[in-house]
């Protein structure tokens, strides 16, 4: 089913193979301030003395902000949000070079008891970021208590051998009547208590901020970058992930399922870009989303087709900011029973361990 069609595309114009988009698509506008770097042989910038450089997992409990806090670390909207639980699926790397440092995060799925084979898969890739990096940023939600989750990962962490920043965030949904004045973070709050005590007994690194408003990020980025030791440029300066184009443009399409489906749907759904073709005015790009479920393919396509219109049209929104240009989305349903418990299935759709 054809979901959004640009009123201005060329129908009959020829099809051309498809070029890359990697260069409006994955460097970001802001570079956080790099200015006035010497290149050497190859391309790759010479770092000024002090240089520091590395990665940095990001991990957490699902739907704690993990994602929202790496789009405005790196000033450009790289990973999917939204309130459902188990958004993040990969590791997915975005890039923050500043003057002082070239920090890689490492986004990962939310920590939680897997009940599938795919979460068993996203747990793992969790738990395997947190000896792959060279820092991590426990994040928690400071306006919740401190819960059963956090401790999990708590516990995760105890014999953990590089250094751990306790990242309290949602400063801004915290309740104003209950701050306290005796807490050393800014604008004490309660519900910051047990997480002091939490991060002083494990001899972390404690940052309160808001990844939504940007409250504390300052504090919280320096913080990161006094972790790491001196190193090379990774990446070019003004790169902001180190995805393709295709896997970016599946996300976009997954994030408007999250947002506009409920209950089974969102976590039932996979996403295979078949094809993008390139043309003169317009890129055409051709989805499948994968479902268990007929039932499910019912409520995505919706009466008379509404429910994947509105979602290819969102969609298609996102990713002509991208790239910065024309799309023509095209989306498709396809009912593959039990995906989420195959092997098989789980890496025809890109879902691996990783190492």
């Amino acid at each position: 089913m054809n979901s959004d069609l640009s009123p201005d595309a060329e129908t009959n114009a020829p099809i051309e193979p498809a070029e890359d988009l990697v260069e409006a698509f994955l460097r970001g506008q802001n570079s956080g301030g790099a200015s006035d770097i010497d290149y050497g042989v190859g391309g790759m910038p010479i770092p000024p003395k002090g240089f520091r450089s590395g990665f940095i997992g990001i991990i957490g409990r699902p739907n704690v902000g993990k994602s929202t806090l790496m789009n405005t670390l790196v000033g450009q909207k790289i990973a999917i949000t939204s309130p459902t639980a188990q958004t993040t699926r990969n590791r997915l790397k975005g890039i923050l070079t500043t003057d002082q440092a070239q920090i890689i995060f490492v986004d990962t799925p939310g920590i939680h008891k897997p009940h599938h084979r795919l979460g068993e898969v996203l747990v793992k890739n969790a738990q395997n970021a947190i000896h792959s990096v060279d820092a991590l940023v426990f994040v928690v939600d400071g306006s919740t208590d401190l819960g059963g989750g956090d401790r999990f990962i708590s516990d995760l962490l105890r014999d953990c051998k590089v250094p751990v920043v306790l990242g309290i965030n949602k400063a801004d949904c915290q309740d104003p009547a209950l701050q306290v004045k005796d807490l050393p973070v800014i604008n004490g709050n309660i519900c910051d208590r047990a997480y002091l005590e939490l991060a002083h007994a494990q001899n972390w690194t404690i940052a309160k901020f808001s990844a939504l408003t940007g409250e504390g990020l300052e504090d919280l980025q320096q913080k990161l970058i006094d972790q790491l030791e001196p190193g090379p440029y990774y990446y070019p300066p003004d790169l902001v992930t180190d995805q393709p184009e295709r896997f970016i443009m599946g996300e976009l399409i997954r994030e408007q399922i999250l947002l506009s489906t409920r209950e089974e749907v969102p976590h039932s759904v996979a996403i295979a870009i078949d094809q993008v073709k390139e043309e003169a005015k317009i890129t055409r790009v051709f989805a499948t989303i994968h479902v268990e479920r007929d039932s499910q393919k019912g409520i995505l396509i919706g009466k008379k087709g509404t429910m994947l219109k509105s979602i290819g049209t969102e969609a298609r929104m996102q990713m002509q900011k991208l790239i910065e240009g024309k799309i023509d989305l095209q989306l498709f349903v396809k009912v593959q029973p039990k995906w989420r418990q195959s092997r098989t299935r789980l890496a025809e759709l890109g879902y691996r361990v990783e190492d």
